[in-house]
């Protein structure tokens, strides 16, 4: 088996002085940076001294984006322009979330197609990847004064079950926001990391990552093995976490305070003073058991109390949604409790008594891991993410992601990718091939590096010859090529024909290396030669069909002479040299025009002398054919 180890590190990466990392939360997100004076990962506060910044987003009419606690207070008073929860947004179009619409305050547009939604806002329109780099925005300058550095790279963590799309969004986002992404991390494998799982590249453990935000929960099970972390199942609900808490609380009030329900009735603003008042009751009733507090509107003052008993029975059957997703998540991993070694718990709710409980007499475990902030320890874990990108621990298995696409030369000089650009590391694909032409026993494959269809324009990483192919017809063989992108960033390449089970082994070891700035100009000349690159692949498509079909008709005839008239052959020679004269200009639709006159002219006496054939062979004889 032919086996290519290329270096594929895209280079070192500028000496920076910092790399955040950022949890962009449904509710709350945050932003953390490595300490120097402690080599320890810290949250970065604000002005206000807090660390944590809500989701929220208010778009004044005069055209004043507002973020963070500034925000909140619009919540009720200009609810239409106060944009929250917009993480549930990205990646979507309208048909996703049209279930939960409703839900929010503010005008999501549907445009009646499967592009992505935009949000109304006066007479604007907003994409969620636009709103999202407000809050990225916020974080970046937030950085910035805190540190007093310019902040132009992070590492942001989205949900384990994100998909392609909405990791592409947040990545858009971030973008937008003026940094480069470095990495998109899993929240759980952030989590993880902040606690310190994974560091060590010879511990192998099977984790719950129990996250219960303030919009959102999903639990995830991990399995940590030789420093990487492979997802074995996701469960959770979109619309389920400590908000939730807090909402059954402000019922259970206006339930039982008539006066309390005339005074919101009268002044609904006061609705958000109640909520906020209910978040207060939901924190100490995590350290206390009972709660006391005052709603005060001119001259009225409404009592309102709560205790911890009462509490808990109101907020049970919303912890117990959240036990039934972990069960599932369990049943999808196909695993016991006894199988789980650590509960990791994330998000401020997971303070509650009510909810560890739950969460230990589930996984029949007497100790989880919740030592660390939960409403910051996603933002810690990118924080350490970032350190290791940074290239400060030279111990720790940096999982990558292939910088460009990685891929083969076909024919016409096209990249055929087998691995995109952005692609997890460790990557395995492959790709079945055949041969173009009768009796063909050698096999060039030449690998390539980059984002062009013309492999011009990429970078040759190397190229071995896969040889003793048997002689067959062409189209028979099957050749796979498999790409193994390890988790050091080093590729192998190997080809196989399956048929025979012929193998090839030669080893090509050049170093090939990327700088940053060859890395950005191979992605900008991607970009800005699109449509060229596009044009050039049809052109060249449509060039190797005319000449395996030029290939195949030469054939017949030659096979097939004296089944044929004299005016068959000479029209179909007509035609081929039409075909051959049009191959060799660049004008894609004169090519495709004579492909489909040669192709229409032979498909008469192909289908007589096919079913000539079939009679012959069925009498007990056979002709030569096609």
């Amino acid at each position: 088996m032919a086996i290519i180890p290329i270096n594929l590190k895209s280079g070192t990466l500028k000496k920076e002085v910092y790399i955040v990392g950022i949890d962009l939360g449904t509710t709350n997100s945050l932003v953390a940076v490595i300490d120097e004076s402690t080599g320890k990962p810290k949250a970065i506060p604000g002005n206000d001294k807090e660390v944590i910044v809500p989701s929220i987003i208010y778009l004044s009419p005069n055209g004043e984006i507002v973020v963070g606690n500034n925000a909140k207070a619009f919540l009720t008073l200009d609810a239409a322009n106060t944009i929250f929860s917009v993480k549930r947004l990205m990646g979507k179009s309208f048909n996703d979330v049209t279930e939960s619409a409703a839900l929010f305050n503010y005008k999501i547009i549907d445009n009646d197609t499967e592009s992505l939604v935009k949000i109304q806002s006066g007479d604007k329109f907003y994409t969620p990847i636009e709103l999202s780099s407000f809050i990225l925005k916020e974080l970046k300058q937030r950085a910035e004064k805190a540190l007093n550095a310019t902040i132009s790279k992070a590492v942001i963590t989205v949900p384990a079950y994100f998909n392609d799309a909405q990791r592409q969004a947040t990545r858009d986002a971030g973008k937008l926001a003026g940094l480069d992404v470095l990495r998109i991390v899993n929240e759980p494998t952030a989590a993880s990391l902040a606690y310190g799982l994974g560091l060590n590249q010879e511990e192998e453990k099977t984790i719950a990552v129990y996250d219960l935000g303030g919009g959102t929960f999903d639990i995830s099970i991990l399995r940590i093995h030789n420093g990487i972390f492979e997802v074995l199942s996701t469960h959770g609900d979109t619309h389920l976490g400590g908000d939730d808490f807090d909402k059954t609380i402000v019922d259970y009030w206006l339930d039982n305070k008539l006066e309390l329900r005339d005074l919101i009735k009268n002044n609904p603003f006061l609705l958000q003073n109640l909520r906020l008042m209910a978040e207060d009751a939901k924190k100490q009733l995590s350290v206390n058991n009972s709660f006391e507090s005052f709603l005060k509107h001119e001259s009225t003052s409404i009592e309102l109390k709560i205790n911890r008993k009462k509490f808990e029975q109101l907020i049970e059957p919303i912890i117990s949604k959240t036990i039934e997703s972990c069960r599932q998540a369990m049943k999808d991993a196909d695993l016991k409790n006894s199988d789980i070694d650590e509960v990791i718990m994330v998000g401020g709710s997971t303070r509650v008594d009510l909810v560890k409980e739950s969460v230990k007499k589930c996984f029949e475990k007497t100790v989880l891991d919740d030592s660390l902030n939960p409403d910051e320890v996603v933002a810690l874990g990118a924080a350490i993410e970032a350190d290791i990108i940074a290239g400060n621990r030279k111990d720790i298995l940096l999982l990558d992601v292939t910088p460009l696409s990685l891929g083969i030369e076909t024919l016409g000089g096209l990249m055929d990718v087998i691995i995109p650009r952005n692609s997890k590391v460790p990557q395995r694909a492959a790709r079945q091939y055949t041969t173009s032409k009768d009796g063909q026993t050698n096999l060039r494959i030449s690998i390539y590096q980059g984002e062009r269809d013309n492999i011009a324009f990429n970078r040759k990483l190397g190229e071995f010859n896969l040889t003793g192919v048997p002689a067959m017809p062409a189209g028979l063989p099957k050749i796979e090529i498999a790409f193994m992108l390890d988790a050091d960033g080093i590729l192998k390449v190997s080809a196989k024909e399956l048929r025979s089970g012929v193998e090839q082994k030669i080893d090509v070891k050049p170093q090939y290396g990327l700088t940053d700035e060859e890395l950005e100009t191979m992605l900008l000349d991607s970009l800005q030669n699109a449509k060229e690159d596009m044009n050039y692949r049809s052109l060249q498509e449509a060039r190797t069909e005319a000449q395996q079909l030029i290939y195949v008709t030469q054939r017949f005839i030659e096979k097939n002479k004296t089944e044929l008239s004299t005016t068959e052959i000479e029209q179909t020679q007509h035609f081929l040299d039409l075909l051959i004269k049009a191959t060799n200009n660049d004008n894609k639709d004169e090519i495709l025009k004579a492909h489909d006159e040669l192709n229409d002219f032979t498909k008469t006496f192909a289908e007589r002398l096919m079913d000539k054939a079939i009679a012959m062979a069925l009498k007990g004889k056979t002709i030569e054919g096609s």
